[in-house]
């Protein structure tokens, strides 16, 4: 048996890579027809979403209306959308939901600039609110979907680092919480590993969901702020200054200091 596998701890997170080992071995298709079916109903559900939303807006050109990729087609979604946040609130504001929690679920790359939008478009308050709402609501569908159908599609994509993350978690159980908050804080982890990772290995969805809210808060914020004077952005690079990293890395350190203290603390 593979050596990374045998040093996992019993337990059904333990079993399940190793049965998702098993499966991207046999060399079949990961995913079974249902699993498949699922998948694309939940797609077909947002797709919906969104042309409902669609076909209450009024009659125009929205052909600038596509996942921004760089700060320039950022700041023409912005500067487009500025005009109908104060006469379609309601649409503007589900239509941004929907997007991002469709990116979140599916590990789209971008969020960063959906987050940058939020700013630009409703403020630091209202805009952190949104982006705080949308990444957990986004990355708790990634959570559940891969709870179903993510086991071969993550061993497959990320092997060396779901047998790190296992053993991890597996030593950490008593404080969780705080590790899980460390993940999110700082950039141990991918944020998009950790979605679809944590249901394979048994992290229980209260502190997977806790750990989301809190931990995404100051980068949240930093970004959001960042959106307010999107027109001063020269890449995606100036959003975290040396203060911003600086302060990211210490509220991380402070989030883990207790499971630290804990583990020294034992015989």
């Amino acid at each position: 048996m593979d050596a990374k596998v045998a040093s996992l701890n019993d337990g059904n997170g333990a079993r399940g890579v190793i049965e998702g080992k098993e499966e991207v071995k046999s060399g079949k298709f990961p995913l079974t027809l249902w699993e498949v079916t699922m998948a694309c109903g939940v797609v077909l559900g947002f797709v919906l979403g969104l042309m409902g939303i669609y076909l209450t807006m009024p009659a125009s050109d929205y052909s600038f209306l596509k996942l921004p990729r760089s700060l320039q087609d950022l700041q023409i979604l912005k500067d487009n959308l500025e005009s109908y946040t104060s006469d379609y609130t309601i649409q503007v504001l589900v239509g941004y939901c929907l997007v991002y929690i469709f990116m979140q679920t599916f590990m789209i790359p971008g969020t960063v600039f959906m987050s940058l939008l939020a700013g630009a478009l409703f403020g630091v308050f209202k805009g952190v609110a949104l982006v705080v709402f949308t990444a957990t609501t986004g990355a708790s569908s990634c959570y559940f979907l891969s709870k179903l159908i993510g086991r071969p599609l993550v061993f497959s994509l990320w092997p060396d680092k779901l047998t790190f993350f296992q053993n991890q978690v597996a030593k950490r159980r008593e404080r969780l919480l705080n590790y899980m908050l460390f993940l999110r804080v700082t950039p141990t982890l991918p944020n998009t590993f950790i979605n679809v990772a944590s249901p394979i290995v048994d992290v229980p969805y209260h502190i997977f969901f806790l750990a989301t809210f809190i931990g995404i808060i100051p980068a949240a914020f930093v970004t959001v702020r960042a959106g307010i004077a999107l027109g001063d952005l020269q890449s995606v690079g100036d959003l975290y200054d040396f203060l911003s990293i600086v302060t990211l890395f210490l509220i991380g350190v402070l989030s883990v200091t207790p499971t630290l203290m804990g583990n020294k603390g034992k015989p």
